[in-house]
């Protein structure tokens, strides 16, 4: 019986998902895309949170090369396997539960683009992106050009995939492919550390706010402005007359919520 790509654990409501295949530095292939596939879809309804990892050195290399090199495919089976990747990372995006992705090494081609569909991403200092496919002779078919291009621009995308550049965790922080940069001076935690901390600390967020934040936002920002402040105020309307908004907008009301303030 072959190991299994995903290695699922819990802590509390906070679900744990370790990418198990560090010999292969965490490349994906097509089983690796089922599992993501299934577990997304069908997260247990306790949990508040997932928390993304990987065993080894790597977060995720990317496609599995040598899986594409031996299977020979036609251009209309690589088509349906890249839906394939689109349907399981859509699943992370948009599946109303907060991801924490915590990196290390390299975050390379389908590795960043299963990054990119990450809410939050802890990256180790020991984290570097790439996308090579231009180098290759392929192309992003895992959803690059939508998430990774949001989130870099599109130019600095063609760039990337032209040149086959190298960015340090500095440079992805700054480009916005981390949002927070670990076991440095500055912030001397291990990514993981501060991913559970993070997980736990969006856990403990309305159920509701946190849904409509993870599903609505991005898919407004695909919207023209007249739509987008329309859906804007539907789920508002639909998020503040939620069950648990009463008890929470009491506390702040009655001085016992947290104050909103600078880090110390």
């Amino acid at each position: 019986m072959s190991e299994t790509f995903l290695k699922i654990s819990e802590l509390d409501n906070i679900g744990i998902v370790t990418l198990n295949k560090a010999h292969k530095r965490n490349a994906l292939d097509e089983c690796a895309i089922a599992e993501i596939d299934a577990y997304f879809s069908n997260v247990p309804r306790h949990i508040r949170a997932i928390l993304m990892t990987a065993e080894g050195d790597h977060f995720c290399a990317g496609l599995d090369l040598k899986e594409h090199h031996d299977k020979e495919r036609t251009a209309v089976d690589f088509l349906r396997v890249c839906q394939g990747w689109h349907r399981a990372f859509d699943k992370i995006q948009h599946g109303g539960i907060p991801v924490i992705a915590c990196l290390q090494g390299a975050v390379v081609g389908g590795g960043l683009e299963l990054a990119s569909a990450a809410h939050v991403r802890v990256a180790d200092k020991s984290t570097f992106f790439a996308l090579p496919e231009g180098t290759r002779g392929i192309f992003t078919g895992g959803g690059a050009t939508v998430r990774t291009a949001k989130i870099i621009s599109p130019s600095r995308m063609v760039e990337l995939m032209l040149t086959g550049r190298v960015l340090d965790a500095v440079e992805g922080e700054r480009l916005g492919l981390a949002h927070y940069v670990c076991n440095t001076e500055a912030n001397p935690r291990s990514a993981y550390d501060l991913g559970l901390e993070l997980a736990r600390r969006i856990a403990g967020n309305a159920v509701l706010s946190n849904y409509a934040i993870v599903t609505s936002i991005d898919r407004i920002s695909d919207m023209a402005a007249t739509e987008g402040l329309f859906a804007e105020g539907l789920m508002a309307a639909v998020v503040q007359t939620g069950r648990d908004v009463q008890s929470r907008l009491g506390e702040f009301v009655n001085k016992k919520a947290y104050k909103v303030q600078p880090n110390s």
